[in-house]
């Protein structure tokens, strides 16, 4: 493709950077250039970094002793049965707002209803509240010394087809608390103090630092393609243990879509085992099993998501409404970061910066997503967030056969302004491995390029991705893998060793490695140029030594200088 900006690194760049880092080693510890003490103590632990990079090519072979999927979870288990009966709160989730200073509590009160003729509940017909304060106050609402008041609203799933159900949720209430101090500790109950027994329990929370280069958040937990599977359920349990301070989803949460409106057994391929259903249908009632499940950890730590392809949920005539229950569920930033719409957002987390982006909205380059990204980057003041990250659903870089090239309309649209800007990680789901790219750009290694890591391996009902688009006999062909939105752009590769052709005949040199298993990754930034990223494998008897990829990502903000661009309003003057 097109040749790199800046030249490949060699060894002699990170050997250069350790010379003069330990020429600094006769100083007392405090006055060690920051990055020179992380790289010392990743050289000590024997954990490489982006510096060494790139890597050869590494591909773990899928373990065959292992299943490659496993069934849902029942909604009769005990973690996803109501435990509160109304009016009392369930489903409580926290979610980030664009800065440490507030705070989104959703919560869902009422019973939802399946069947034919249904009345929807009235969402105001319970108060919207979050009693809260820095000190716990268990016995009673008013010992509390502050209240937040918001909304709720209610949605409905409608299928105008013979034999399909309707489903109409629960009221789903979302608070937004401000004036909180950062990096704080706060006690709360929601729901309804005019009702008996319509707070929940008391709850607690710690807000996120305050953005600063020297302030992070502990560990963020990344998790794709989740689902409520058996290895879902191990997913979730490892990385609770791992006691992040922020989760983010990057998209396909529940897997709803794998049912008949009537419930009964989900299923790995919908098409496949229902080939004349007159809709994608859904089984809302999932959802209702997926916020209870997920609400231990939910309730105490801010879950970020962005919408995947299994949140589409299309009903009425021709499926013309989507996206409902992911609209309607989820408290996300948009109207704090300028978006206006829960398709994309950006947050701050301490010295970091996210930008979720949406793989299923407009994303042309004269479209409003675009438009707001270029606006969203250009605020961004690197001496505050000093690290920004990138997430969406479907990833560019892909070595595997399944979804192989089906976003390259997206990158072709959007890869430049993100590499303008230096975005230094990207996370992706949608395919159902793990993959940890090298440093590329345009398919072009590149020691400027983001670190693309691919992270759909949460556990869902439709199994794990083992064939990979290099192995004899599995390359797609062009016609295959098209979008669920957006266009088709698959290209031949025009230089280096694929030149010519659709797919590699070995692993691709921007693939640095990849394997075919279920988990999650933890990301902790250590200061302004380093962060450690570990991915742990759910088979992994999981303690400090299961880890199935672990790399320090490093900045180079003085070899990578952000290029400056024009906006596209004025470029059009």
């Amino acid at each position: 493709m097109a040749s790199p900006a800046t030249p490949t690194p060699t060894p002699s760049t990170a050997t250069g950077g350790r010379r003069q880092c330990r020429g600094r080693l006769a100083l007392p510890l405090p006055l060690l250039v920051p990055s020179c003490l992380a790289l010392l103590l990743a050289e000590a632990a024997g954990i490489p970094t982006t510096l060494d990079g790139p890597f050869p090519p590494v591909t773990r072979s899928f373990d065959r002793a292992l299943r490659r999927g496993s069934d849902d979870v029942p909604l009769t288990d005990p973690r996803l049965a109501p435990r509160a009966r109304p009016p009392a709160p369930e489903q409580i989730a926290l979610a980030a707002s664009a800065d440490a200073g507030s705070l989104w509590v959703s919560w869902v009160t009422g019973r939802a209803q399946v069947g034919s003729d249904l009345t929807p509940l009235d969402p105001a017909a319970v108060r919207s509240e979050v009693w809260y304060g820095e000190r716990s106050a268990a016995a009673a609402a008013d010992s509390y010394p502050h209240v937040a008041t918001g909304s709720a609203e209610v949605y409905s799933q409608l299928y105008p087809y013979p034999g399909l159900l309707n489903y109409t949720s629960g009221a789903i209430h979302h608070v937004r608390l401000r004036g909180l101090r950062p990096a704080t500790r706060y006690y709360y109950r929601c729901g309804d103090s005019s009702l008996p027994v319509g707070l929940s329990d008391e709850r607690s929370f710690t807000t996120l630092p305050a953005a600063g280069a020297g302030s992070y958040p502990r560990r963020v937990a990344v998790v794709g393609d989740l689902g409520l599977t058996g290895n879902s359920t191990a997913t979730v349990d490892h990385l609770a243990q791992n006691d992040p301070s922020l989760v983010l989803l990057v998209g396909d949460m529940t897997y709803a879509n794998q049912y008949r409106t009537t419930g009964g057994k989900g299923v790995p391929c919908f098409s496949c085992s229902f080939p004349n259903a007159p809709i994608r249908e859904s089984y809302q009632p999932r959802w209702d099993g997926w916020g209870r499940f997920m609400e231990p950890i939910t309730s105490k730590i801010p879950l970020m998501v962005i919408e995947g392809n299994h949140e589409i949920e299309p009903q009425g005539h021709g499926g013309e409404v989507k996206f409902a229950s992911y609209f309607a569920r989820f408290a996300v930033p948009s109207k704090e970061s300028g978006s206006n719409t829960k398709f994309y957002y950006s947050f701050n987390a301490g010295g970091i910066h996210f930008i979720m982006l949406g793989a299923y909205v407009d994303y042309n380059g004269t479209g409003a997503q675009y438009l707001w990204l270029e606006k969203d980057l250009q605020r961004v003041d690197r001496r505050v967030t000093p690290w920004v990250v990138a997430a969406w659903h479907s990833p560019w870089y892909n070595s595997y056969s399944s979804h192989y090239q089906e976003f390259e309309c997206m990158r072709q649209e959007m890869e430049d302004l993100l590499y303008q800007h230096r975005v230094d990680i990207v996370f992706s789901g949608h395919v159902h491995a793990y993959e940890r790219m090298n440093r590329v750009f345009n398919y072009t290694l590149d020691p400027c390029g983001p670190v693309y890591i691919t992270i759909g391996d949460g556990g869902n009902i439709e199994k794990i991705d083992i064939d990979h688009a290099d192995d004899p006999g599995k390359c797609p062909s062009p016609g295959d893998n098209h979008p669920e939105f957006g266009g088709v752009c698959h290209l031949n590769f025009t230089s280096g060793p694929a030149k010519g052709k659709f797919c590699w005949d070995r692993q691709p040199e921007w693939s640095a490695y990849r394997e075919s298993s279920f988990g999650h990754g933890i990301l902790e930034v250590v200061n302004s140029t380093y962060a450690l990223w570990t991915w742990h494998r759910n088979q992994d008897a999981y303690g400090e030594n299961s880890l199935g990829d672990q790399i320090y990502i490093v900045r180079q903000p003085d070899k990578c200088l952000l290029q400056p661009t024009i906006p596209l309003e004025d470029a059009l003057l």
